[in-house]
């Protein structure tokens, strides 16, 4: 099972820096055990959301060329506050490198003017297809599926923003 931990996508310049959110509820289903009388979002899924939106400019910088984006390393991850139901967290990322099968970032994740978690991440790109070509036809599912996914999440949007502000400047 995998969690969809954004809600949308802000801005992103391919190659460079993506922004997403995450607007925490309750009705988001782990709070009922973690913790039941103080609940707040578990680091690890606040880690989950920021390797989400690194996937995310992965996909779009190299036009959704690989069906699986996976976290390789995360170095350096300090949480320094909890996220609680009723604030938005959003998550800052810049790529350091991205590479045909490999992409280093460092972000943060922030609630207003306040850091909560921040990190550095290694990811790693492939398809099913180069270890088993009759999986060829699953990687151009689980791509298609990205893109309408990315169409959601408001990523074409987010583009079309970001590249008006670079020409604005």
């Amino acid at each position: 099972m995998k969690f969809v931990l954004l809600d949308r996508i802000i801005a992103m310049e391919p190659g460079r820096r993506i922004v997403a959110q995450k607007a925490l509820t309750l009705a988001e289903e782990y709070l009922a055990d973690h913790f039941p009388t103080f609940p707040v979002m578990p680091g690890v899924l606040m880690l989950e959301a920021m390797v989400q939106s690194a996937a995310w400019l992965v996909r779009a910088s190299q036009d959704f060329t690989s069906s699986m984006v996976v976290l390789e390393e995360a170095k350096n991850v300090t949480y320094k506050s909890f996220v609680s139901p009723g604030r938005v967290l959003e998550l800052r990322l810049e790529a350091v490198a991205i590479e045909p099968r490999t992409s280093e970032f460092r972000g943060a994740g922030v609630c207003g003017d306040r850091e909560m978690v921040k990190a550095r991440l290694r990811l790693r790109h492939y398809n099913l297809a180069e270890r088993d070509p009759a999986l060829a036809e699953l990687d151009r599912q689980l791509i298609e599926k990205a893109r309408d996914q990315f169409v959601l999440l408001g990523g074409p949007a987010a583009m079309k923003s970001a590249m008006s502000v670079g020409r604005a400047t």
